[in-house]
């Protein structure tokens, strides 16, 4: 009975979430940043900082959207530099559901 709860539980989740894994477009082991790369990185993460500590309540609409433009564009950047495996919060429970019906 208890199994047949979780694969209901699982159907359910799977039929419900949109949530996708990505992973890298290549199948090469991760290789050291180099140099230049780091620093892009580290220019990268001290904007994030400097636009996370301003007072945004007296900007404009207009401003504000450049804003979150240029976040959506370092956020791509970095993840072009870090070329990691991102794991959704959806796929991760469908992970967890499986191993729990598993064992």
């Amino acid at each position: 009975m208890k199994k047949i709860i979780y694969a209901l539980m699982l159907v359910f989740v799977l039929g419900v979430s949109a949530n996708t894994v990505s992973a890298s477009e290549s199948n090469k082991p991760k290789t050291e940043l180099t140099a230049e790369q780091k620093a892009q990185l580290d220019k990268i993460v001290s904007r994030v900082e400097e636009i996370r500590q301003m007072d945004k309540s007296h900007l404009t609409r207009a401003e504000k959207k450049a804003l979150r433009k240029e976040l959506r564009e370092m956020k791509e950047q970095a993840r072009i530099l870090d070329r990691g495996v991102y794991l959704s919060v959806g796929a991760i429970i469908i992970i967890i559901l499986l191993l729990i019906i598993i064992l």
